[in-house]
C-alpha cells in the first residue's frame, strides 16, 4: 500500500484504540474488543462527530485491515452509516480557465495545472507522472495505479507538449547532478525495487515534477550496512500536493474567480467541457477512470446540456 494509506490506517486503528482506552489510563488489546466495540466506535464518528461518509469509510477500512489481515479475526460491521451528501461539483467557464492557468507563474506548477484541465488527471495522479508515462509521438499519457488500482490511457494537450519537452530536459540535467553526488534514486512501485534494483537510478522512471530537495525513503530498506539498522536511501521524491494546491488557490484568487474552486475543479472542468462539445459519456467515463457511469452522469447536471442549457419560462414573459 501507499505510504499515506499506512499512515491513515495506524491513525484510524490509534483513534480506535483511544476510544475504547480505559479510565485508569491502560490500553485494551484490540484481541479483546469484540464487534460491539467497532460498531460503537463507527458509530460514534457518524452520529457525534457527523462525519462524511468517505471519512468514516476509511476508518472502516483500516478496522477491518487490523483483524482480518493482522489478527485473522472475522467481524460482523452493524454501525450507522454515515450519509453521502448530493454535492454539485464546482465547474470554472472556459474563459474562467484561461484566467487562472495564467495566474499561475510560469514553470512545473502551471504545467501540472494545464495537464489536470486537459487530460482529467486527478492531484495525485499528476504528481506521481513519470518520464516514461508521457508519450509525445502518439500525444497520450499513461496514468499509473489510479484509483482504484487502475491504469488508463488520457490525451496529451498539443499545446503542453513543447513545455512538457523543456520539463523532460529540466528533469534530466537534475537527474545528472544527483547521480553525480551520489543520489539519484527514486521510490520503485511494488517489487520492482526486488526485481530491477537499478531501474531506480535510470531517467525513464525519475518523477516528472521532482520535489526541489532530496529527502530519506520514509520505510527503510531490507538490507542494513552489516550494523542490524536498516538503511534508507537518499531520493527525489515528487513534487509535494500542497504546494500545486497553494499554488492554485493563490492563482484562483487573484484571477478574480468567484468560485470555490480547487485542484479537482480542473478536472470537474474538463469532463464538464467535453461534454458540452458533444462528447460521448461513455467515452469521458473512460477517460476520468470511473468504475461507475452514475459517477460520470452528475456532470450532465452542470453543463449546458442541463439546467444552464434550459430557457426559463421567465425570458418569454
Amino acid at each position: 500500500m501507499s505510504i499515506r494509506t499506512e499512515e491513515a490506517y495506524v491513525r484510524w486503528i490509534r483513534e480506535y484504540l483511544q476510544f475504547h482506552k480505559q479510565k485508569n489510563g491502560r490500553w485494551i488489546h484490540p484481541n479483546q474488543l469484540g464487534n460491539p466495540e467497532i460498531n460503537q466506535f463507527l458509530t460514534m464518528l457518524a452520529v457525534q462527530r457527523n462525519v462524511a461518509a468517505s471519512t468514516q469509510n476509511q476508518a472502516l477500512s483500516a478496522i477491518l485491515f487490523l483483524y482480518t489481515q493482522v489478527l485473522q479475526t472475522k467481524i460482523k460491521i452493524d454501525a450507522t452509516r454515515a450519509k453521502r451528501p448530493e454535492r454539485l461539483p464546482v465547474v470554472l467557464s472556459v474563459d474562467e480557465v484561461r484566467r487562472v492557468l495564467c495566474a499561475i507563474p510560469d514553470g512545473p506548477v502551471r504545467i501540472m495545472a494545464g495537464l489536470m484541465y486537459g487530460s482529467g488527471m486527478r492531484l495525485m495522479e499528476t504528481c506521481r507522472l513519470r518520464i516514461k508515462d508521457v508519450d509525445l509521438q502518439r500525444k497520450q499519457i499513461t496514468v499509473r495505479d489510479g484509483k482504484g488500482q487502475k491504469d488508463r490511457m488520457v490525451p496529451l494537450p498539443d499545446k503542453l507538449a513543447p513545455r512538457l519537452l523543456a520539463q523532460i530536459d529540466s528533469v534530466r540535467k537534475q537527474h545528472q547532478k544527483d547521480l553525480e553526488a551520489g543520489a539519484g534514486w527514486v521510490w520503485l512501485p511494488y517489487a520492482m525495487q526486488r526485481k530491477d534494483a537499478s531501474a531506480g537510478r535510470s531517467l525513464p522512471w525519475q518523477y516528472l515534477f521532482p520535489a526541489s530537495k532530496l529527502s530519506h525513503e520514509p520505510r527503510p530498506r531490507e538490507a542494513d550496512g552489516g550494523d542490524g539498522v536498516p538503511q534508507t536511501q537518499l531520493r527525489r521524491h515528487h513534487i509535494h500536493e500542497s504546494t500545486v494546491q497553494r499554488a492554485i488557490t493563490r492563482a484562483v484568487r487573484n484571477a478574480g474567480v468567484q468560485k470555490r474552486a480547487s485542484c479537482h475543479s480542473l478536472r470537474h472542468s474538463f469532463a464538464t467541457h467535453l461534454l458540452e462539445d458533444g462528447k460521448d459519456i461513455r467515452t469521458i467515463q473512460e477517460l476520468l477512470g470511473h468504475a461507475d457511469l452514475s459517477t460520470t452522469m452528475i456532470y450532465t447536471h452542470v453543463s449546458s446540456v442541463g439546467a444552464s442549457g434550459i430557457k426559463s419560462p421567465l425570458d418569454k414573459l
